[in-house]
């Protein structure tokens, strides 16, 4: 009995174990080999092809291929660097002698001449001349500016030349006029410029004035007229407070080859000026011409200035001229002007400019007579030699003509 419970036992574990051996395999999972070890075809060797033997190609004419000309890009342009700037100097000029240079602008007082030359020539044509007449003449001067203390002067003389020749004709008259005219200019005046070496140093001309003048450019037209009479120059630009005016000095004096001591803008004037007559001295020139700031006769302070470029310059010797541009438009007010320059630089000599865009130009007379100071030179129009020395007598014909 207990042999067959032993035997079913070992039957029952022998079933078992075929069942798990049978079943277990479906849950197993199969094991991952990795990418480098997975199993590959081996290549397959392909025999070469046999060679055959191709015949000959036939050759075919085939029509001309157009030609296509390659495309190139263009290169970038190339800029050039502009030449550089070579500054020629201008030509240096020859100016016209100043001999007869006012009769030869005797044509540019033509303003002046119809006060002069007709209206006062056309009053003494009158067949009688009584007292309204000589009351007109006397208001055409003093319109010309002639002065009230000069115009009453000249027409009292006129007036007893006239009575004592009697019947006199317009021509005498005229003639009359003119006499009485050139004796008010004071024509035994010293209008020559001090323009030449002595004691072995230059001269020095100091040029003043206010601004609207024509102060610069009438400094470089007196420094042509000094050429013209041959003397050597040399400039000096002490005027640095306006910017333009060195530079305006600088193109006068490279004209008639004349050289400009010029300093920085702003420089000390009385330095520029003190350097300028250094200058010249070393060069041996016969002229020290000094252009100086404009200055408005009613500030004080630069008026003292304009008297220290004075002093300074004067360590070098004493100023041989002292010019005093005035605007003969100006008329009456410039004879202000002339008379507070006179009492800080000593003006020796008078320079009217714009004399031909004026119809008085008995401003001559007036200048004189009340400063004492004669009229040197007269700017009768823009160009370059258009400054004249002035004559009274030539002044006179100019004005009235002689050939009325």
């Amino acid at each position: 009995m207990e042999s067959y419970i032993v035997f079913g036992l070992v039957l029952l574990v022998v079933v078992i174990g075929a069942t798990l051996a049978l079943v277990a395999p479906r849950f197993r999972k199969p094991p991952t080999l990795p990418p480098a070890q997975k199993p590959t075809a081996p290549p397959v060797k392909q025999a070469p092809p046999a060679p055959t033997k191709q015949a000959p190609p036939v050759p075919t004419k085939l029509p001309p291929k157009k030609q296509v000309p390659p495309v190139v890009e263009a290169p970038p342009p190339v800029v050039e660097a502009p030449p550089p700037v070579v500054e020629v100097p201008p030509p240096v000029e020859t100016p016209e002698p100043t001999a007869g240079r006012l009769v030869r602008l005797r044509a540019r007082l033509s303003r002046s001449q119809n006060v002069f030359g007709k209206g006062l020539l056309a009053l003494l044509s009158r067949d009688k001349l009584d007292d309204d007449t000589w009351d007109e003449i006397e208001e055409t001067l003093i319109g010309a500016d002639v002065g009230v203390a000069a115009t009453t002067e000249i027409v009292g003389k006129l007036r007893e030349r006239a009575r004592v020749h009697g019947t006199a004709t317009a021509s005498d008259l005229r003639d009359m006029l003119a006499d009485e005219l050139v004796a008010a200019l004071a024509p035994e005046m010293d209008r020559g410029l001090a323009a030449t070496q002595r004691d072995g140093r230059p001269a020095v001309l100091l040029v003043v004035g206010v601004n609207g003048a024509g102060k610069t450019t009438t400094c470089g037209k007196i420094a042509r007229v000094l050429v013209a009479d041959g003397h050597t120059v040399v400039m000096g630009a002490a005027d640095t407070f306006r910017a333009a005016a060195s530079e305006q000095l600088a193109t006068w004096g490279s004209r008639v080859g004349a050289e400009v001591v010029r300093g920085p803008e702003g420089a000390d004037p009385a330095s520029v000026a003190f350097d300028a007559v250094k200058r010249g001295i070393e060069a041996g020139v016969d002229t020290v011409l000094i252009d100086t700031a404009g200055r408005l006769q009613n500030k004080v302070g630069l008026m003292d200035e304009l008297g220290k470029v004075k002093r300074v310059v004067e360590k070098h010797g004493p100023v041989d001229e002292t010019l005093l541009i005035l605007d003969a438009t100006t008329g009456q007010n410039g004879l202000e002007q002339a008379r507070v320059f006179t009492e800080v630089v000593d003006v020796t000599g008078v320079v009217l400019t714009k004399l031909d865009g004026t119809a008085k130009g008995g401003i001559v007379i007036a200048v004189q007579r009340k400063l004492g100071i004669p009229v040197k030179l007269v700017g009768l129009g823009e160009g370059p030699d258009d400054l004249a020395p002035f004559d009274a007598r030539q002044f006179v014909d100019a004005l009235i003509g002689t050939d009325a």
